[in-house]
C-alpha cells in the first residue's frame, strides 16, 4: 500500500521485503551465548585434563615429608633437593645411564617398526599373492590376543636360547612386524594411493624394491610418522617387557629405574620419583609436539577407503 504522495507504507515495504534485515548486533548477541557456554565447558575440560601434569610439575619441588601432610598443590617449603638426588643416581648408576638405556630401546623400536611395518604395508596392499586375504586376517587377529597370553612361551624361548638380559627380546619382534597396528594403518595409507603412478614407474623398468622406496615411502610419509610417534611412546614407557628381561641395573631403562626409588621393604623417596618422573616426560613431551600435525594428519585420514 502507498500513501497520497506516494510513499511506501511499513506494511507494504515488509510484503516487499524492503524492510532493513535485522540488525547484526542481536545476531551476534544470540551466538554469543553458546560460544561462551562452550569456551567455560572447553576451559573445565582442559583443566581437569591437565591438573594431573601440573600437580606433578609443582609436586617436584616438595619436599618427601610433604607428600603425606600436604595434599595440595603449592609446596609448603620448596626446594630443588630432589633433582638433585636425581642427578646422583641410585645404585651406582648415574640417571644419564637410564635414559641413555631408554632411548637406545626406544630408538631401535622405531627404526625397526617403520622398517618392516612399511615393507610388510606394502606386500598386503600392493603384491598379489596366494591367501594373502587369509594372512591379512590372521594378522588383524593378532590384535585380540592378549599379550599376557604370550608371557610365559615367550620368555622360556629367550630363556632357552640364551637371549635374557639382553635387549634382544624386547626388539626382536619390533623388526619382524609384529606390531599388527601399524601395519593395519600403513596398509590403509597405500591402498589410497593411486595406482598410475606404480603403472608408470613398471612402464620404465621399476620393480617392486624401486617403486617401494621412490614412490610408496615418501607418500605414506604421516602414516610413518604417527607410527614413530606412537611406537617412540610405547616403548619409552614400557615397564612389564624391561621387568621379565632385564636383570642387570646398569642395564634398566627409566620406566625400572622409577622403581628403585620406591622399594617396598625399605623406605621410598617420593621427592626423587616425582623429580624423576617428571624428567622422563620431557623427552615424550618433545617427540610429541615436535610431530603432532603428523600425528593429527595420519589418525585423521587412515581408514577412509580400502
Amino acid at each position: 500500500m502507498t500513501t497520497a504522495t506516494g510513499e511506501i507504507t511499513p506494511e507494504r515495504a515488509a510484503v516487499a521485503g524492503a524492510l532493513p534485515p535485522m540488525p547484526r548486533r542481536r545476531r551476534n548477541r544470540r551466538k554469543l551465548v553458546p560460544t561462551i557456554v562452550w569456551a567455560v565447558v572447553l576451559t573445565i575440560l582442559t583443566f581437569l585434563v591437565l591438573y594431573p601434569l601440573v600437580w606433578l610439575i609443582f609436586a617436584t619441588f616438595k619436599p618427601s615429608s610433604e607428600f603425606g601432610s600436604n595434599p595440595g598443590l603449592i609446596p609448603d617449603n620448596p626446594t630443588i633437593e630432589n633433582f638433585i638426588k636425581v642427578a646422583e643416581g641410585i645404585g651406582g648408576t648415574p640417571l644419564w645411564r637410564f635414559f641413555a638405556n631408554s632411548l637406545i630401546i626406544a630408538s631401535l623400536a622405531v627404526v625397526g617398526t617403520i622398517v618392516s611395518s612399511a615393507m610388510a604395508a606394502y606386500a598386503f596392499a600392493r603384491i598379489q599373492f596366494k591367501g594373502v586375504a587369509v594372512f591379512f586376517t590372521a594378522m588383524i587377529g593378532t590384535l585380540l590376543l592378549p599379550f599376557h597370553v604370550l608371557i610365559i612361551p615367550q620368555y622360556i624361548l629367550f630363556q632357552k636360547i640364551g637371549l635374557v638380559d639382553t635387549y634382544v627380546p624386547l626388539l626382536i619382534g619390533r623388526f619382524l612386524a609384529t606390531e599388527a597396528f601399524f601395519v593395519f594403518l600403513m596398509v590403509q595409507f597405500i591402498r589410497q594411493l593411486p595406482r598410475e603412478m606404480e603403472e608408470a614407474a613398471r612402464i620404465d623398468g621399476a620393480g617392486h624394491i624401486r617403486i617401494f622406496t621412490s614412490i610408496i615411502v615418501p607418500l605414506i610419509r604421516p602414516a610413518l610418522i604417527t607410527s614413530a610417534i606412537f611406537a617412540f611412546i610405547w616403548t619409552w614407557n614400557d615397564f612389564l617387557g624391561p621387568l621379565l628381561y632385564i636383570t642387570t641395573p646398569e642395564k634398566y631403562p627409566l620406566p625400572i629405574a622409577l622403581r628403585l626409588y620406591n622399594d617396598a621393604t625399605s623406605t621410598s623417596d617420593f621427592g626423587a620419583t616425582v623429580a624423576v618422573s617428571m624428567l622422563a616426560l620431557v623427552p615424550i613431551l618433545i617427540f610429541f609436539i615436535v610431530f603432532q600435525r603428523f600425528l593429527v594428519q595420519g589418525v585423521a585420514t587412515q581408514g577412509l577407503k580400502g
